[in-house]
């Protein structure tokens, strides 16, 4: 009973996930949930006591069918599979904050039919089930013996294909193995990973810049001697004043390779790994916000979509005239507070939602609000909401900001006089003028008015701006969606009045991301209602949901002419890139990202199998070229798989093994 019991567990849960089911790796799962089965058969046989068997059996079919329901019932709502150590970090912010949008789900007709689908064997068993019997010594040295010989089946069908082995292995990410291995064994593999710990590094070493003339664009040698057959532009006059321009790299006197009592063999991989790296160039825009005020904004659920020139005319402003960026991209992977750690770290979380508290806790933090506190900035946080959600009032305490964090619970409520809930327009009005003469100044914002839900009967600010949005051709949630984030518009719109007002906006920069796409337009796989905000038949892939905008403004940028950036960039390359622009010395080696107006060849990545570069996109292995009519080498596909590897790999192995702590202190 327990194989066909799980393995309806795993399937029904493929069709809650929209994972499907006519997969190859669906096969996966025979074997996999006979293994299984023959465990559950070991520990509801252990009593000489039918009775007890009986109950055993009752309870462990419950137990088992709960982690199903409680990922689905995610998946409904974020749109991505969290690992059971963020679910169990998370649980209690959850129901305190949002014990609504719980019950909502739960009551919904989706939510009903996902309970029943799961509580079924339970209470099918109890009603109809025959109590086990005890099994003798003999039985039980038989069924070890079938669980092992399944699994290693398994194993072998994992182990021919290296794309699975890899997944299974050193590539081991969450939501991934649970797609293609299941939920059991994805969970399998998360304990494996907390109990023994990921204190391995793993590089194949190509460096993305010596792929820079693969494509047949090579990159120019500015020490090459001038082509005697060239023929000479009859345009072009002598400026014999003109002296090129040479651009030092972006890189620091760092200590790598060099033995410590602490070295070992994971650090010894990393230094390898790192020197072996090109690093990019400085450049003409290096240092050209440097000594210039910075406020920093993760928007809540924002997407480009929401910019209109007449509905949102501050954030188009920002957006036509700060730095433009045509193909930008916003990766889910941890919720917000894994795209707050994307902004503020440039790395992939790897540990999900503890990704914030486990960089955090490290001695060397590499981000800006550290870097300007550093260069004498008076630096604040704030959110308006709960101010210990995602553990806020620790982890931004310790970002460098000189005057630490703020939000419901800790200050910000002395601040705004108001519920806790207060919008984003609000909070801007009661906490710029704390900082704006403080200069110069770093502020961080982490902003809640377009938080899931958006029915106008739901959400307080998509209603006080129903009118505002009437006359969009939008059903009402995508109109309640963008009613909400109209707070964000007036908030925006307030901050730089009053930056010019104060004669300060040249002065000011404002760098403004969203933390993941509005996942509360979306019910588990289905997307309709984001499809319809984008614009789109359907939403196939990472690319097509996590596209976006970075806004990237300065009244100093309104007058010259627009910088537009073309190529594929994520939120990864914010923190290079800023680096740069404010004239701080860092080492582009050590960011999996890069400063988009370097040298660095462009490449926006959530996954080794799934990145994307101006010469086309990857998604799970499969690639597609942006122009056909390019000649690729034929290793281009597979050499940039291992450069998106490695990036993954090294900002795992950054985080698990405290690296940056490693080298800048020995």
């Amino acid at each position: 009973m327990f194989p066909l019991v799980l393995l309806y567990y795993e399937l029904t849960f493929r069709i809650f996930t929209g994972a499907g089911l006519f997969r190859l790796d669906t096969l996966l799962l025979l074997p996999l949930c006979c293994a299984y089965g023959g465990i559950g058969y070991l520990l509801c046989t252990i009593s000489s006591d039918r009775r007890v068997n009986m109950w055993l059996t009752v309870a462990l079919l419950f137990l088992t069918a709960l982690p199903f329901g409680i990922e689905a019932f995610l998946y409904r709502e974020f749109g991505i599979l969290f690992d059971f150590g963020a679910v169990f970090a998370g649980t209690g912010d959850v129901v305190t904050n949002f014990g609504g949008e719980i019950v909502r789900l739960v009551f919904s007709f989706k939510g009903l039919l996902c309970i029943a689908a799961y509580l079924l064997p339970a209470v099918l068993f109890a009603l109809f089930g025959a109590a086990p019997v005890r099994i003798d010594g003999h039985e039980r040295g038989l069924t070890a013996a079938r669980i092992a010989a399944f699994y290693l089946i398994a194993f072998a069908l994992i182990r021919v294909s290296p794309g699975l082995y890899d997944l299974y292995g050193a590539d081991y990410r969450f939501q991934d193995s649970v797609e293609r291995f299941g939920l059991l064994t994805g969970t399998g593999l998360e304990a494996r990973e907390r109990l023994l710990g990921r204190n391995t590094a793993s590089f194949e070493q190509v460096d993305i810049l010596s792929l820079a003339g693969q494509t047949g664009e090579q990159t120019p040698d500015p020490d090459a001697a001038p082509d005697p057959d060239a023929t000479p532009d009859p345009n072009a006059t002598a400026d014999p004043a003109a002296t090129p321009v040479v651009y030092e790299p972006n890189v620091l006197e760092l200590h790598l390779n060099e033995e410590t009592p602490d070295t070992t063999d994971v650090y010894r991989s990393l230094d390898a790994y790192v020197s072996g790296l090109t690093p990019s160039m400085k450049n003409e825009y290096t240092g050209m916000f440097a000594g210039k005020n910075l406020i920093m904004i993760t928007a809540e659920a924002f997407t480009k979509e929401v910019i209109d020139p007449e509905l949102t005319p501050t954030l188009y402003r920002m957006y036509s005239k700060g730095v433009h960026f045509d193909d930008y991209y916003q990766f889910a992977g941890a919720g917000t507070t894994g795209g707050e750690y994307q902004h503020i770290f440039g790395l992939l979380p790897s540990n999900s939602v503890d990704s914030m508290m486990d960089m955090t806790s490290h001695r060397v933090l590499l981000n800006l609000p550290t870097e300007l506190y550093a260069r004498g900035y008076y630096g604040v946080a704030y959110h308006n909401g709960t101010y210990d959600y995602y553990d806020r009032d620790v982890t931004h305490n310790r970002l460098g900001f000189s005057d630490g964090f703020y939000g419901f619970g800790n200050g910000l409520e002395d601040i705004m006089q108001t519920d806790w809930d207060s919008s984003d327009e609000d909070l801007f009005k009661a906490t710029v003028p704390l900082y704006i003469n403080n200069r110069p100044f770093v502020s961080y914002y982490m902003t809640i008015s377009a938080h899931t839900p958006y029915g106008f009967d739901e959400n307080y600010w998509a209603a006080e701006n129903r009118d505002r949005v009437e006359q969009l051709p939008y059903s009402d949630l995508v109109k309640g969606y963008i009613a909400s984030n109209l707070e964000l518009e007036d908030a925006m719109t307030y901050l730089i009045e009053t930056l010019e007002e104060e004669g300060i906006a040249d002065d000011t920069v404002i760098c403004l991301t969203p933390d993941h796409y509005p996942y509360g337009l979306a019910d588990g796989d289905d997307m309709s209602y984001v499809e319809e905000l984008f614009g789109m038949d359907e939403i196939e892939t990472a690319f097509d949901r996590d596209h976006n905008c970075w806004l990237l403004w300065s009244g100093c940028l309104e007058d010259r002419e627009p910088i537009v950036v073309d190529e594929p960039t994520s939120s990864l390359d914010i923190l290079p890139t800023m680096l740069n622009l404010f004239g701080i010395d860092f080492d582009s080696r050590l960011f999996p990202g890069r400063d988009v107006f370097s040298d660095a060849p462009a490449m926006a990545f959530c996954a080794p199998g799934t990145w994307k570069t101006e010469y086309g996109t990857c998604v799970n292995g499969e690639f597609e070229p942006s122009d056909p009519t390019v000649e690729l080498p034929d290793d281009y596909v597979d050499n940039m798989t291992t450069v998106a590897r490695n990036k993954v790999n090294y900002c795992r192995s950054v985080l698990d093994n405290d690296y940056f702590t490693y080298l800048l202190w020995r």
